[in-house]
């Protein structure tokens, strides 16, 4: 009896003093689309579009109403990977643009920007590889030349990543030139494909095999597709399918946009039903977002010469800081922490990815430099408010649907402030979502706060400003071919 009651003692003492498990970290699978429109899914409004597996993921995330990017690629991306705002980076136009110096026959100089982003910067794959996690981006990359590339950022596997903004073409072998000028384009570790390919199925096929080999490894994946971004190509399936559905009083017109969409959606729905078999959806956050507002010039590549989307209700489109050219679409399915279908319409920024993937994981950013805030709040109570009361967009270039502009989303109310002549718009977003009634001139006092709200927040971060051009003759402007298709 006391050798029985002995061993239940050393039980007992082997249990209480066995340490505690420390917590799984939870894998992170980011996927962004490039230059989706905040009404281009079925569960943001759109009519033509199909997205099921997107809208079936938002049915058990939180979805955000009020996400909000930089106006175009480049800037979104670094501010996304940092976690600080584009203007604290000076990155504020896409690589190529910053390359050639902007417009040239214009009445300003547009503000400097960086293009590549600086080996300095720590960015979530940075902090994640530190943290043990097996760090892959497959796609696009657009933050510099070969010594600025994703493996120069915490990134164990680059598949895709290069300094381009767009494919030659969405076909294998993926390469030439014509599309976006004469220098020839390829997509990097892709080469064993065959015709007929797809790139948004092979960058899903690719992703999927880095899910594989991590194994027991925590995984960050960064799938930055280059759908839905010209050149508009899709399956030719799926374009009759569009044709056949398409209505009059459509508010998108664009079948073979529409098919890209549906081709982006099947392969959402491949990677996530991928996590499920292998059960790794109980441990895995999962974000899908785009990276600006839809692209509203005219396609000329696919013969349909119409514009690619229309953001409707939303103002505007990519490069503008109207609602079109910012506003995207979010959704983010933490498990255990986030509630079901449930909509947040605080506004948020995607500059806020890093210190709240970093909380997921347990971790802090080293330097107080950091514009986003963590959104683990909100995630866990979707009615909740954030610590913050502004957001703030700074475009010094031109672009066609834009001059240079910053603008201060306050709640309710968003300024803009054009720098060719200085002068303001005011709007109330919550009456108001289209940017169709100007109110500063019958509010003036409302306008002056929020001006001096938002050049104070400019000379916070060293905000570089367009400047007279000397050079300028006036007359009209001559159209850049990097506007078109940047």
């Amino acid at each position: 009896m006391k050798q029985i009651l002995l061993l239940l003692g050393l039980s007992f003492v082997a249990v209480v003093a066995a340490p505690a498990a420390s917590p799984t970290k939870p894998n992170v699978l980011f996927i962004l689309a490039d230059d989706m429109g905040w009404s281009d899914l079925g569960c943001y409004g759109a009519d033509l579009h199909e997205t099921p597996n997107i809208d079936r993921f938002a049915a058990g995330a939180v979805r955000f109403t009020n996400a909000y990017a930089m106006s175009v690629c480049s800037p979104t991306r670094a501010t996304l990977m940092t976690g600080k705002h584009a203007a604290r980076l000076h990155f504020t136009i896409w690589a190529e643009g910053a390359q050639e110096g902007g417009a040239k026959n214009r009445k300003l100089r547009e503000g400097e920007s960086i293009w590549n982003l600086p080996n300095s910067e720590k960015t979530i794959a940075t902090y994640l590889k530190s943290a043990g996690y097996l760090t892959a981006l497959i796609g696009k990359w657009h933050l510099g030349d070969w010594e600025h590339y994703p493996e120069a950022h915490g990134f164990d596997i680059n598949i895709g990543g290069t300094n381009w903004g767009a494919p030659q073409t969405f076909w294998w072998p993926y390469s030439g030139s014509g599309t976006h000028g004469t220098e020839f384009r390829y997509i990097p570790h892709l080469e064993y494909g065959h015709p007929g390919e797809y790139l948004t199925d092979r960058l899903t096929d690719e992703a999927i095999k880095v899910i594989d080999h991590a194994g027991d490894q925590p995984f960050f994946v960064y799938l930055a597709h280059h759908a839905v971004h010209t050149p508009i190509e899709a399956k030719p399936d799926d374009i009759q399918h569009f044709d056949a559905k398409l209505r009059d009083g459509m508010n998108h017109r664009h079948t073979i946009y529409a098919a890209m969409n549906k081709e982006l959606d099947d392969n959402v729905g491949r990677v996530l039903e991928h996590l499920k078999e292998r059960g790794l959806d109980k441990n895995t956050v999962v974000i899908f977002a785009s990276d600006n507002g839809g692209y509203v010039g005219m396609d000329k590549v696919s013969g349909k010469n119409i514009p690619v989307t229309n953001n409707a209700p939303l103002r505007s489109g990519k490069g503008a800081l109207y609602e079109g050219g910012i506003r995207v679409p979010l959704m983010i399915r933490w498990p255990g922490v986030t509630p079901a279908g449930a909509t947040c319409d605080e506004p948020v920024i995607l500059t806020d990815m890093l210190p709240t993937l970093l909380s997921a994981s347990s971790l802090r950013p080293a330097t107080d430099a950091i514009d986003g805030v963590d959104l683990t709040p909100v995630l866990k109570e979707p009615t909740a408010k954030l610590n913050r009361d502004a957001l703030f967009f700074h475009y010094p270039h031109y672009y066609h649907t834009t001059t240079p502009v910053s603008a201060v989303r306050a709640r309710d109310w968003k300024l803009l402030e054009f720098f060719e002549d200085n002068h303001v718009e005011l709007y109330n977003l919550r009456d108001d979502l289209s940017e169709k009634h100007d109110l500063a001139k019958e509010m003036p006092d409302k306008a002056a706060a929020l001006r001096d709200q938002l050049h104070a927040w400019r000379d916070s971060v060293g905000a570089a400003l367009p400047r007279p051009n000397p050079d300028f003759k006036g007359g009209p402007p001559k159209p850049q071919q990097s506007q078109l298709t940047p």
